[in-house]
């Protein structure tokens, strides 16, 4: 059950980043469910970093956006200069 948790919510993460980051990506569901996969553990790994979780605590929902909005941002930077 943790693993179809974790792409619903996943998959949550990822629309709404996209929702909020400007432009037009071009992303279908498993990319976008990578996407807020992704996102978490990155915001997971980033509060670790400064102080705001404790090592192994999950992200909550506002990190897990703000990680995937960091991660689709970097997305949109390579893909323009590639």
């Amino acid at each position: 059950m943790g693993i179809i948790s974790m792409i619903v919510v996943g998959f949550i993460v990822g629309l709404i980043a996209r929702a909020v980051m400007p432009g037009d990506q071009k992303l279908g569901f498993i990319l976008t469910t990578i996407l807020g996969i992704i996102g978490s553990i990155v915001a997971g790994y980033l509060g670790a970093a400064l102080g705001f979780y404790e090592a192994g605590q999950g992200a909550g929902w506002i990190g897990s956006i703000i990680g995937a909005l960091i991660v689709l941002g970097v997305y949109g930077f390579i893909t323009k200069r590639a």
